[in-house]
């Protein structure tokens, strides 16, 4: 069994710094009758070869696939390749922004019949949404919460035990602004997307510097250290506390703290320039389908389904089932689309808060 790849490297705030090159270099728009391009991060799911090979057999249709190093990078490959892609993955937060350039195919439900199968908390999300129509097909979700070390979980049912005594050099904090600044944002019963008092986050988040051993930025690293006993306490992934689980027989309890958690969608989309869009949509009700999800899930490890047919196929004792219940969906914040200059200013403050943290 191998490792699901550390796709919750956001990197949301990184697309500055990849060369303009690679970014601008235009894909060949020559199409084999039969096939589709997928753009998505590498490993993610769609390009599991045993999944390509059975659709291909049902359908016909060969896969595809070309891939991104974060969220901006992707975004811009859509704006500056028109015709080379059929399906993107695209996560929720950034949908509509990219819908409202016109790079996006709305999506017409009726034409994927597993979609009857989704959560409509996920599947009717606003973050899909762009002029009254949708724009994305809910496909898997997560939570950034509490990961902690079991003979600790039974005090830490806040975010506030990431500042307690006890927690003293034993916190590893997920190195992302958008994460950090949403955690500071949850206590003070704010928007996770739009904190009113910037100040207050950071002078939050600096007042954890005591207590915190680790800033972590690959699954790897988090495993690695949890093992060799470096931490207790840390903001961590809810599908990869599952893996820890189930993997690595790591002893770690994720926990969605009373003041809640921050929520993430993926969902697929169909570029507006697609040159194959009926085939897409075929290969995006694949993606979404139980027997496909089940597969993935349970020999390679996978994120939380939208569709909850999948979740609840999925064996009793899954780790990920027993993460991953569906009335948390109600109490979570998800990341949204937000301004360039707000994105900045969370980059900005984390920065601020890392810096202190060094001296």
């Amino acid at each position: 069994m191998r490792t699901l790849v550390d796709r919750r490297r956001f990197n949301l705030l990184l697309g500055a710094g990849v060369a303009a090159g690679a970014l601008g270099a235009r894909m060949p728009r020559a199409r084999a009758a039969g096939k589709i391009t997928v753009l998505n991060w590498q490993g993610y799911g769609t390009d599991e070869s045993w999944a390509l090979k059975l659709f291909a057999e049902q359908t016909g249709i060969e896969v595809v696939h070309d891939y991104f190093n974060s969220e901006q990078e992707m975004f811009t490959k859509l704006r500056t390749n028109p015709g080379a892609y059929d399906v993107a993955l695209i996560n929720s937060a950034w949908t509509s922004r990219i819908a409202e350039e016109g790079l996006l195919n709305p999506i017409d439900f009726a034409t994927v019949p597993n979609s009857a199968d989704l959560d409509p908390l996920l599947r009717d999300s606003s973050n899909f949404a762009f002029d009254g129509k949708s724009y994305g097909v809910a496909w898997v979700w997560g939570m950034n919460g509490l990961g902690v070390r079991k003979d600790k979980a039974a005090g830490a049912q806040s975010l506030e035990v990431l500042w307690s005594p006890e927690a003293v050099g034993r916190v590893a904090l997920y190195d992302d602004a958008i994460t950090e600044v949403g955690i500071a944002a949850l206590l003070f019963g704010e928007s996770i997307n739009d904190p009113k008092d910037m100040k207050a986050v950071v002078e939050k988040l600096k007042a954890m510097k005591p207590n915190v051993k680790l800033i972590w930025s690959s699954e790897d690293q988090w495993n690695k250290a949890f093992s060799a006993g470096e931490f207790d306490y840390s903001i961590y992934w809810s599908g990869a506390a599952g893996r820890s689980q189930k993997t690595f027989k790591l002893p770690v309890d994720f926990i969605v703290p009373k003041e809640g958690a921050i929520g993430w969608l993926d969902g697929l989309s169909v570029p507006a320039s697609a040159p194959n869009k009926a085939e897409a949509v075929s290969f995006i009700n694949y993606m979404i389908d139980p027997k496909f999800y089940v597969q993935w899930a349970t020999e390679v490890g996978a994120p939380a389904s939208a569709n909850a047919k999948a979740m609840e196929q999925l064996p009793a004792d899954d780790p990920q089932k027993l993460i991953h219940k569906t009335e948390y969906l109600k109490n979570l914040q998800f990341m949204s689309p937000m301004p360039d200059d707000r994105r900045q200013a969370f980059v900005d403050a984390w920065e601020e808060v890392k810096a202190f943290y060094a001296t």
